[in-house]
């Protein structure tokens, strides 16, 4: 697969993503693509290992190795590097039924397996797929293209985040008629308003959507299910259920001074900023220009909270990380396929750094509590430095320190979903905040419902869920398939 010395010809090559600083001053999607030949030649990288792991996509103590969705990457490489362009889009598709958004989001395990990755920097898998995919829509490649027959069989998908878009278009596929229900004003869920503008173009997932509501999905906006229709109603008119309703309970930090005014959690901040623009007028904004931010956790979600306040024009901006800095990549297979984290400059950082001359972030630091302005308001937190050993947090004694501020943002992770009492009613079990499901079918204890996604695998990736939508779609499907009368229940050997 591609050039067979090409690893050795060609250095890693970064896509653009314009300056740090210039921007800040929009909310327009800062990535650009690199040119034809230098596409070519990172393709060309791709190095006909003997076992490739980038598509193995499996988990391993607790880290995702290679792709979930089993992509083809040697394969889109090769054809890449010999300039195959929509032979290599039409191997991407077979995996990959929004190869647009995860080529743009997805924090590309495939690269962190990569096999060059032991002694040398990765294959740039992540910028070929989304070049591949951005020219099919270009050349006009992607056209809607609705099932020919219907099988009669209605199913209702419940969530419009990548893991719902992703089984309603697999079930669709097979000629059963799809509803997909969203609670939010518009289609998309996380994709739509939990991803920053300049990370994700809301156009693109537009266009998406619409491109499926064209092969046939009926779209229902503004509907909490379980309050605006029965679960009676949906057991009534539909043959089966699929829960995809994400993770979305945030992680909160209960110390004193919680309920002061000025601390948000960091979605309720990205969707706030996103509906905003979009609406092109405000809706209860958060706004932080001119006030000092401190946003507290790493992640993709702490990141975005740094990238956007930027962009609201704040004053200072700090982000705290309970856990010590990361060490340097080092290229050395003791490094290779292992869970250990290395220290890594995000889009946010970089920026943050452009502005104030630093990068935003400090290790090892513990929030006690937060301190009030007398009137409510938030005016500041008080910080200690912490240790670990051997997994243990310890308080490092004198260490104490306070930090003037007027907005938190709590970027602490996801806890499960919001109303797990609608779970319930459906009477599909669940352990603590996660719905069970029976092997890898995604079916749950009620015969004809399944669930796929965060709310049934926990906070994830964006390919996990669309591959956990897929699977989940063809368990659906071979539900409904069944002979009336017959089992309803499907193996979980299958």
């Amino acid at each position: 697969m591609g050039k067979v010395t090409g690893f050795l010809e060609y250095s890693r090559t970064l896509p653009i993503l314009g300056d740090a600083r210039s921007r800040i001053g929009n909310w327009a999607e800062f990535h650009d693509h690199l040119s034809d030949i230098e596409l070519q030649n990172q393709g060309a990288r791709c190095m006909n290992c003997g076992i490739p792991f980038c598509h193995t996509g499996t988990m391993m103590n607790g880290a995702t190795i290679g792709c979930p969705l089993h992509n083809l990457i040697p394969e889109w490489n090769d054809l890449v590097y010999r300039g195959k362009w929509r032979e290599a889009y039409e191997r991407l598709a077979l995996t990959n039924n929004f190869p647009e958004f995860t080529g743009r989001v997805c924090p590309a395990p495939c690269e962190s397996s990569c096999v060059l990755g032991i002694n040398a920097d990765p294959v740039m898998i992540k910028e070929i797929e989304v070049s591949i995919v951005d020219r099919a829509f270009a050349e006009g490649w992607i056209v809607s293209r609705p099932p020919q027959t219907r099988s009669g069989k209605s199913v209702a998908v419940i969530g419009s985040g990548p893991a719902g878009l992703a089984c309603a278009d697999e079930l669709n596929k097979h000629g059963h008629t799809v509803t997909v229900f969203e609670r939010e004003d518009r289609i998309g869920g996380l994709l739509m308003y939990g991803i920053p503008n300049m990370k994700l173009e809301k156009s693109l997932v537009q266009r998406r959507v619409d491109l499926l509501a064209a092969e046939g999905i009926e779209f229902r906006t503004n509907i909490s299910v379980g309050r605006d229709i029965s679960v009676g109603e949906l057991n009534q008119e539909f043959d089966a259920i699929v829960l995809c309703c994400g993770a979305p309970k945030p992680r909160d930090l209960n110390i004193e001074g919680r309920e002061l005014s000025g601390i948000h959690f960091a979605m309720e901040f990205l969707t706030h900023s996103t509906q905003t623009l979009m609406a092109e007028r405000a809706i209860s904004p958060i706004d932080v220009k001119d006030k000092n931010v401190i946003v507290i956790g790493g992640g993709d979600t702490g990141t975005d909270c740094v990238g956007t306040s930027l962009r609201q024009g704040c004053k200072s901006l700090v982000q705290f990380e309970i856990m010590p800095r990361p060490a340097d990549r080092t290229a050395t297979h003791d490094g290779w396929l292992s869970t250990v984290r290395t220290f890594q400059v995000d889009y946010g950082q970089s920026e943050a750094e452009a502005v104030f001359g630093d990068d935003p972030r400090e290790y090892s630091v513990l929030t006690k509590r937060f301190t009030s302005d007398g009137r409510g308001n938030l005016n500041g937190l008080e910080t200690v430095a912490v240790s670990w050993d051997a997994g243990q947090l310890n308080e490092i004694v004198g260490t104490e320190k306070f930090w003037p501020v007027n907005t938190v943002f709590l970027a602490l992770g996801f806890t499960g979903g919001e109303d797990t009492s609608f779970f319930h009613d459906l009477g599909v079990k669940t352990d603590k905040n996660n719905i069970v499901t029976v092997g890898e079918r995604k079916q749950t204890s009620v015969h004809n419902i399944f669930a796929a996604g965060d709310c049934e695998r926990g906070q994830s990736l964006i390919v996990w869920a669309i591959a956990d939508g897929r699977k989940a779609a063809e368990s659906v499907h071979d539900f409904l398939s069944q002979p009336e009368g017959s089992s309803a229940t499907l193996s979980t050997h299958s």
